[in-house]
């Protein structure tokens, strides 16, 4: 049997606003895929723990704070540190045009802004899982 995706969706900083992640959360779970959501206000500390402690294939992130530039190179950072280059960092919120390139040139996978299908996201957690996952 084919291990399941493992996904953590967190939302970090202070954006309190979650039904996004919760209706990225909904989609993957409706879709196969097991989700493990962290709750609001997370620090990347605690986002790259829980994707440590919990073995996950990608981490998603959440952000409609601004804090982009911030938050995604941290947890790049950290999931450095801690052993986890062969997990996808993706995320979604209202993320500029120009900010979005530099994210994924420092090696954040997509980012999805608001309107994105959860179709698609799906679909790209499956193919970038296909292609990546070691076992």
């Amino acid at each position: 049997m084919e291990k399941k995706i493992r996904v953590l969706i967190a939302k970090a900083g202070l954006d309190g606003h979650d039904r996004g992640a919760k209706v990225i959360a909904a989609a993957l779970r409706d879709a196969g895929m097991e989700v493990i959501y962290t709750g609001l206000r997370k620090t990347p500390e605690m986002i790259v723990e829980a994707a440590l402690q919990e073995d996950v294939d990608a981490i998603g992130i959440s952000l409609l704070s601004g804090a982009h530039m911030t938050i995604f190179p941290r947890v790049l950072t950290l999931m450095n540190e801690k052993g986890l280059e062969n997990v996808l960092l993706f995320g979604g919120g209202i993320i500029p045009e120009q900010d979005i390139k530099t994210l994924k040139n420092m090696g954040v996978g997509e980012l999805f802004t608001p309107g994105a299908s959860t179709l698609d996201i799906i679909k790209y957690l499956k193919d970038w899982v296909q292609k990546n996952r070691l076992n």
